[in-house]
């Protein structure tokens, strides 16, 4: 192990929370100057490092069974939304909500809810079990059908209408693949005219794989910085990766350690929309530091 370092570490300044997550944090840090504590219903960000801050101010997760218990308290709705079931327990409970649901997931409920008319099948591009899907499928009555890969196509009815949505943070280019996948099964019924689709991924995060792309692709080696659980990290890293092999994904400093940096070398910082800033500066930090890391031999 050789104490040297990269020639530069530049972060991605279009990297970091979206709106929709930064308005989300920001109410949660409002409330929790006022309050000791602030109930938050699941993980408001899928980031453990900035859960873990906010969890130090105060802010405890809980999960659907433990809110359906409490009564007379306040709860903060995170960015991804909530079924109307959820807000039902509030009203039996006397649970004051705090909703901080992002206005373009609040715009698609809307439009989904307008859609269910018994007839027609909604859809959902998304993953399974994902709080924002679980939403949007609350908008239905539990009706709709979650459409992850084009395998799950056989769920489909194709002599009824359906109409097809997309998960907000979804992989555009994914999208695109099943809508023709779909569309070629209701031209083979001779239904073409029953299926409908909107584009509902939201163009911040549209816009940010094009910039990962151009970013990732300037520099020797990509460090991206996000969470585990995130969807759109995953999503975004593999165009990072597409774009260059030598991306590395890390969720915390720790795992720096592990990394191999050869001398002398450019690297670029990213991350995903539930990616705080503050963590990539950190990152950026300890790169260009005294601290060792694992250097290739064959580069000194």
């Amino acid at each position: 192990m050789v104490e040297k370092m990269a020639t530069s570490v530049e972060i991605d300044s279009n990297s970091g929370f979206c709106f929709g997550v930064i308005n989300a944090i920001k109410t949660a840090e409002e409330w929790l100057q006022r309050e000791k504590t602030l109930f938050c219903l699941g993980d408001i960000v899928h980031n453990n490092e900035e859960l873990q801050r906010l969890q130090r101010l105060g802010l405890r997760v809980i999960s659907r069974d433990e809110f359906a218990k409490l009564h007379n308290v306040r709860v903060l709705i995170r960015a991804h939304g909530e079924p109307p079931e959820t807000y039902e327990i509030a009203k039996s409970n006397n649970i004051e909500i705090i909703d901080a649901t992002c206005k373009v997931v609040l715009n698609l409920q809307k439009t989904i809810r307008q859609c269910c008319d018994g007839e027609r099948q909604i859809l959902i591009f998304g993953k399974q079990g994902h709080a924002e899907v679980v939403g949007l499928i609350g908008q239905t009555k539990g009706n709709g059908i979650v459409v992850s890969s084009l395998d799950d196509i056989a769920k489909i009815d194709f002599s009824r209408p359906a109409y097809l949505f997309s998960q907000t943070t979804q992989n555009l280019e994914q999208y695109r693949e099943l809508i023709a996948a779909i569309s070629q099964c209701y031209q083979s019924a001779g239904n073409q005219h029953l299926f409908h689709y909107k584009d509902t991924i939201c163009h911040s995060v549209v816009n940010r794989a094009k910039q990962i792309e151009q970013f990732a692709s300037k520099y020797d080696m990509v460090i991206f910085v996000s969470g585990e659980k995130s969807s759109n990290g995953l999503y975004l890293f593999d165009i990072c990766k597409k774009s260059n092999s030598n991306s590395f994904f890390i969720s915390h400093l720790e795992q720096l350690s592990q990394l191999t940096i050869n001398q002398g070398i450019s690297i670029g910082i990213c991350g995903a929309t539930s990616t705080p800033m503050w963590l990539m500066e950190a990152v950026k930090q300890r790169l260009t530091m005294d601290i060792p890391f694992k250097i290739n031999q064959n580069q000194q």
